[in-house]
């Protein structure tokens, strides 16, 4: 089975860390984020990896070599100007032709079994299915509830909550009619087309640990967690 991971961010939301190493290879615990990732894709059938690279891409290509050490196959695909979180798959289209792939952030750590994943993806009837996360957020202040002038109730720090991209994805080989050759094109805006164009969209929801490594906080974070869900693979 084939995945694509998306390494090609500059992460500038995580400086001075990245000044220097490129986001997919910080370092999280004994490990290079990317080699979490690698070896949890491997973990459930997955042999075939490209790395989508563009910012220090010979950093990234230097550190891992063609992915024998991690008993898969690895492929370095560099984009020569930034193609968002979906334009980089268009350099990727003969290479993805064949069967749905898994697409993933490069800097997201997660227990998601990508075997339920993969199979769900497959037998859905959608090109696109997206993982979604739920998200609980603290409210700092009591919600009040009142009719004309007089309050009715309150709830004491309610948490709101919502449902998010988790930046993992099943596709299938058709999707290409809606990405333009190296033309930048985001998730987002990919969602909105195929909504537009009444494409069914599937979801799967994420149950298990997830963390999307984007500011110098949830880098504090995993590295916290990090023995208790990620040190003993």
């Amino acid at each position: 089975m084939k995945a694509v991971i998306l390494a090609g961010g500059l992460g500038t939301r995580l400086k001075p860390f990245t000044e220097v190493i490129p986001k997919p290879l910080l370092p999280i615990g004994e490990k290079a984020i990317l080699e979490i990732q690698i070896e949890h894709l491997k973990r459930y059938g997955f042999d075939e990896i490209y790395l989508a690279t563009n910012y220090k891409s010979d950093y990234i290509e230097n550190f891992f070599g063609n992915g024998k050490k991690y008993g898969v196959k690895l492929i370095i695909s560099r984009e020569d100007k930034p193609l968002g979180t979906v334009g980089p798959l268009s350099l990727l289209k003969e290479e993805l032709a064949e069967n749905p792939f898994l697409v993933m952030n490069g800097d997201i750590l997660t227990k998601c079994n990508f075997s339920k994943l993969y199979k769900f993806g497959n037998e859905v009837n959608a090109d696109l299915t997206v993982c979604i996360k739920e998200f609980i957020t603290p409210f700092r202040f009591g919600n009040i509830e009142f009719k004309d002038d007089f309050v009715t109730a309150i709830e004491e720090k309610p948490n709101i909550k919502t449902n998010i991209l988790a930046g993992i994805y099943i596709m299938k080989p058709s999707i290409f009619k809606y990405i333009s050759y190296n033309e930048p094109l985001n998730m987002d805006k990919l969602i909105n087309i195929m909504i537009e164009d009444k494409s069914p969209i599937a979801k799967y929801m994420i149950n298990e640990y997830w963390l999307d490594i984007g500011v110098v906080d949830d880098y504090k974070e995993v590295q916290e967690v990090y023995n208790n869900h990620f040190k003993e693979d």
